[in-house]
């Protein structure tokens, strides 16, 4: 006798958090984007992240949940593109984050431009579809949101300041 395979059942399962589309003002909204950004790479599945900040301080990554958020995206054939002045300031705020990245450096890369000035470099979330900007750090002000031409500028602006850094922060220092 035949019995069909049950469909899952997915009606349990929370929706991926929905992505600001417009702008954001304040460090709050600023630290709650990116929870719902990765958050919701895990949910859609994205194939690759690219961050970029010249340092990385006033972000997440440490956070219980970023990082749980990140082990929920993690898996074969993504790619997490890091890209800052210097990483100074994840290896003494973000411990989790080092953590995570030493245990997934098979898929994350990360790059230093120091000679790009800190006012230079962006501060921002690229994703396949979405993208988050910070344009002002101070007053953590930005835009956000799934438009082709932000998310075509930006990934440009980031690749020119990918191609003239170098790898940096690595999973593991051996020592002599």
């Amino acid at each position: 006798m035949f019995v069909e395979p049950q469909k899952p059942d997915f009606s349990d399962a929370a929706p991926p958090p929905a992505l600001l589309e417009g702008r954001f003002t304040g460090r709050s909204e600023f630290i709650e984007l990116i929870r719902r950004a990765l958050s919701a790479a895990a949910a859609q599945g994205w194939r690759e992240i690219i961050i970029c900040d010249p340092d990385f301080a006033d972000w997440p990554l440490g956070e219980r949940a970023v990082v749980q958020a990140l082990n929920d995206w993690s898996m074969t054939g993504r790619q997490f593109t890091m890209l800052a002045k210097n990483y100074d300031e994840v290896i003494r705020r973000h411990a989790r984050f080092v953590t995570w990245r030493r245990t997934w450096a098979h898929i994350v890369e990360c790059r230093a431009n120091a000679s790009t000035a800190a006012d230079e470099m962006p501060s921002a979330l690229l994703g396949p579809s979405w993208v988050f900007e910070r344009l002002d750090a101070q007053r953590c002000t930005g835009v956000a949101g799934p438009e082709v031409a932000r998310r075509v500028a930006l990934r440009e602006r980031i690749n020119e300041r990918l191609l003239k850094s170098s790898p940096s922060f690595p999973a593991t220092t051996l020592g002599l």
